[in-house]
Order: C-alpha cells, then sequence, then structure tokens
C-alpha cells in the first residue's frame, strides 16, 4: 500500500550571517572555515552562500573557480536555488558569479533562501562589505549577525556604522569576531572594543601565516591545519552554535586559571541560543 513521505522539517536551522564594511578583516576566510568545522567536527548540514554579490570570492576560498549557477542566476530568477548548489569539503556551496550582466534582486535572497532553509541545520552567508542593498540582504535574511574586525581604529569606525545600520533595521548583532590578532600593545583591547560598541567579542583569533596559506591552497583553513590556533577558536564559535561544551586543557588552566572575557562571552552566547 502507498504511505505518503512527510518531508522532515528542521526546526532549528538557522542562518548565520558574516558582516562587515571593512575590507581585509579575514570575513570569507572565517565564513569558509565556520561553515567547514561545522560539517566536519560536528556533523551538521551546512548551506555556504556568497552574498558579496560586487566582489564575490567565496568560490576561490572553496576551490570553485567556474560555478555552473551562482546565486546571481537564483537573484534575478533565471535558475532554481537548489540548481546553483556545488559541494566542496563537506558543504553545499552557492557561489557568486564573476561575469554576471544582468539586473538582480538582492533583498530577494531572504525568499529564495526559505525554499530550502529547512533542509540545513545550518546556512552561513558571507556578506557585502558595502552599506547598501547588498549587506542588507544579509542582514534581513539572517537569525544571528556576528561582525567580523581587526583590532585597530579604521575597523572599528567602520564596525560601528555596520552596527548602526543593523540596529536601525531592527536588528542586533550577536557579537564580535576579532581577527588578526597580533597581541600588540599598539591594538586596540579587547575592553576597549567592547566598551565602545557595547557588543561582546565572542573570539580571539590571532594572525597565522597558515591562515594565509590556506587561501593560497584554496582550501579553508578548518580543513588544511586542524590544528592552528585559527582552527581551534574557529571550533570554540562552533562549539557555541551546536550548543557543545569547550574543553580546556589542564595546562591551560594550571597557568592561566578563570575563563578569558572571550570564552564567558561565548558561554553566555550559547545560553541565549539554546535557552529553549
Amino acid at each position: 500500500s502507498f504511505k505518503l513521505q512527510i518531508p522532515k522539517i528542521n526546526s532549528m536551522s538557522k542562518t548565520i550571517g558574516i558582516i562587515s564594511i571593512k575590507g581585509g578583516v579575514g570575513k570569507t576566510t572565517i565564513a569558509s572555515s565556520l561553515a567547514c568545522d561545522l560539517s566536519d567536527n560536528y556533523n551538521k548540514k551546512v548551506l555556504l552562500v556568497d552574498a558579496n554579490y560586487s566582489a564575490p570570492n567565496l568560490g576561490l576560498h572553496m576551490n570553485i573557480i567556474e560555478p555552473h549557477k551562482s546565486i546571481h542566476e537564483v537573484l534575478a530568477n533565471k535558475t532554481k536555488i537548489k540548481e546553483a548548489i556545488h559541494y566542496r569539503f563537506g558543504v553545499d556551496i552557492i557561489p557568486g558569479s564573476y561575469i554576471f550582466e544582468s539586473d538582480f534582486n538582492p533583498l530577494k535572497l531572504k525568499d529564495k533562501l526559505k525554499k530550502i532553509k529547512n533542509n540545513y541545520d545550518f546556512i552561513i552567508l558571507d556578506s557585502s562589505p558595502t552599506l547598501d542593498s547588498e549587506i542588507l540582504s544579509t542582514i534581513l535574511a539572517s537569525d544571528n549577525l556576528f561582525l567580523v574586525a581587526t583590532a585597530d581604529y579604521p575597523t572599528l569606525s567602520c564596525s560601528l556604522k555596520a552596527i548602526k545600520f543593523a540596529n536601525q533595521r531592527g536588528r542586533e548583532i550577536s557579537g564580535i569576531i576579532l581577527n588578526k590578532v597580533h597581541n600588540s600593545k599598539y591594538e586596540l583591547t579587547l575592553d576597549e572594543i567592547e566598551e565602545t560598541t557595547n557588543i561582546p567579542v565572542i573570539a580571539k583569533i590571532p594572525n597565522e601565516e597558515k591562515a594565509i596559506r590556506s587561501i593560497l591552497s584554496r582550501i579553508p583553513i578548518s580543513i588544511y591545519n586542524r590544528k592552528s590556533k585559527f582552527s581551534k577558536e574557529i571550533s570554540n564559535i562552533s562549539k557555541a552554535l551546536t550548543n557543545n561544551k569547550e574543553s580546556h586543557s589542564f595546562f591551560s588552566n594550571f597557568l592561566k586559571p578563570g575563563l578569558k572575557k572571550e570564552q564567558v562571552n561565548r558561554q553566555i552566547l550559547k545560553n541565549k541560543l539554546h535557552k529553549n
């Protein structure tokens, strides 16, 4: 006898927007590494989308040089969203097109993603760095937004603009991912950044040559070098997103007792995300 198959609905699916309006902070590196880490280490079904429409380069990070379809065709109603999905490193990816010349509507992103959102545990959006409809498409389509920044005054001023832009549209930033940290006396401290932005820093990722080499290799660093400090901090973000406990070595706890501020912030974030 015929048995009706009811598709499984993933009510816990989350769309995560990775934003910044300052170039060179490592937004795409973090978005691609986070997507791969969630898939590889936490067995999550992940979709990674290039929402940097004017300057798409997510494909380069994920070793997709010539995509057969892109997010541009989807937003121009020239193809269905499922037909634009590629697969690399355990992750579904919708790259951007380097040569697309027709009109498209960035603000259709949320509606397009609705059609496939329940197929995934996480959708990661690598946003545009421009304060216009391009970054707005990521802001409106995301359940949670994370701001990537470096510890300097030019980036801090740009971060304040991004925060204001999101807040004006009724959206809050869930946390700041501080990248390329040198621990230099010439850098802004975590406290200074938090006091200025009023947003918690949830990760401090050190500046590592391994991250640069991974980009050259077109392999996300969480796959390229799982033991790097970069990968470990990305994995700590994944733990907060997936409600997993962070592990701390005996020696690190012995040498520096107590949690770092970003660790405390991740625990608070985890509690907020999984309070139900």
